[in-house]
């Protein structure tokens, strides 16, 4: 645990922090976004949006804002390469110390530069600075952001990444994210895999350097959509073989940077192979009729990940799950939701879950 500290950088040396707006049919929205990082204090702020072949009106939005203001500049690709190309091509040219990706349809909160960049002055080993977020439904009012911080906590990166395989799950959405441009180039861009893209990055930061949360504040604002990539998944099993793949991509890219890296990738597989028979035991005890497909897929998955995993108490569990009386299944859920809960808890007041 790290106490504040505040450095006050006189006006010509404020931290740079580049922010990548990715775009695609986001003309709702994209304004909001780009306004909320353009109302930053405490730092040389500039906007690179990226719009990914949109077919709305999204580019003659960014268009005119960027005529309006010139920390603002557009990049309009001619072709629709998704998420991770649009981001990629803005980091390309992207000029600041920090980085931020902000998707078109999030925001920052206010001050939320300034927080992150005096962490990171205070702290120059710290790469990956992240805090909570707060989710949002489209077309409610956004909820009230906390905007004065606590305290720091601050960890090896390592030891933050051990958490991450431990579980198997990631600890952060993406728009809370202020990166150390030098700690990025150093690992290199974003990979391109369908949903994990971020994760998979936040694993490769935290390789090399350390990791800091931001304790009492809200960093951004996420908002929860039909059309949001969060909400795309299309199944339980779907997303953890998702991040199944960033674990072998981080281990792929590891190359003697992470210590005892097969075992750790073993680990990995082992969290979300019970992680899918969790699941399994759950949805055999919900009074819905089974789906015999996501069944078969997790127990699949499960093996395909961690052959041992069939001597575990997970599939003991999942096992008896199904002949479980009500009540014993009623006292299942009630167990389940209550941990929930308390792990979300701690999630929001730290950052991260309970490692296993």
């Amino acid at each position: 645990m790290v106490e504040l500290v505040h450095p006050r950088p006189s006006p010509d040396t404020l931290p740079s922090v580049s922010v990548i707006v990715t775009c695609y049919n986001y003309g709702a929205y994209v304004e909001q976004a780009i306004r909320s990082a353009l109302d930053q204090t405490g730092v040389d702020v500039d906007v690179v949006a990226v719009d990914d072949q949109s077919t709305d009106d999204s580019v003659s939005l960014i268009r005119r804002l960027a005529a309006e203001d010139s920390r603002v500049r557009l990049i309009d690709r001619k072709s629709n390469g998704g998420a991770v190309v649009a981001f990629n091509t803005g980091l390309a040219v992207a000029r600041g110390d920090y980085i931020v990706r902000l998707d078109a349809d999030d925001l920052l909160t206010p001050g939320a530069l300034s927080r992150a960049t005096s962490l990171g002055i205070a702290l120059p080993g710290v790469g990956l600075i992240y805090s909570h977020p707060l989710h949002f439904t489209d077309g409610e009012p956004l909820p009230r952001a906390r905007i004065e911080p606590t305290r720091w906590r601050v960890w090896h990166g390592q030891s933050w990444l051990l958490g991450r395989i431990r579980t198997g799950l990631s600890v952060i959405t993406s728009p809370e994210v202020v990166i150390r441009r030098s700690v990025l180039d150093e690992v290199g861009p974003m990979r391109n895999l369908e949903h994990t893209h971020d994760f998979e990055l936040w694993l490769r930061l935290s390789a090399i350097s350390e990791v800091a949360y931001i304790e009492g504040a809200d960093q951004a604002w996420h908002r929860e959509h039909a059309r949001s990539l969060s909400r795309s998944v299309r199944s339980v099993a779907h997303d953890l073989r998702g991040r199944r793949e960033a674990f072998d991509v981080l281990f792929g890219w590891a190359d003697g940077r992470i210590a005892n890296a097969p075992a750790l990738r073993d680990l990995a597989r082992h969290a979300l192979a019970t992680e899918a028979l969790s699941d399994l035991a759950a949805m055999r005890r919900r009074t819905a009729p089974l789906n015999a497909d996501l069944e078969a897929e997790l127990i699949a998955f499960a093996i395909e990940s961690d052959p041992a995993v069939t001597a575990t108490a997970e599939w003991k569990d999942a096992a008896r799950a199904a002949d479980e009386p009500p009540v014993a299944r009623l006292l299942s859920r009630a167990r389940t939701r209550i941990r929930f809960e308390l792990e979300g808890r701690r999630w929001s007041r730290t950052g991260v879950f309970r490692d296993r």
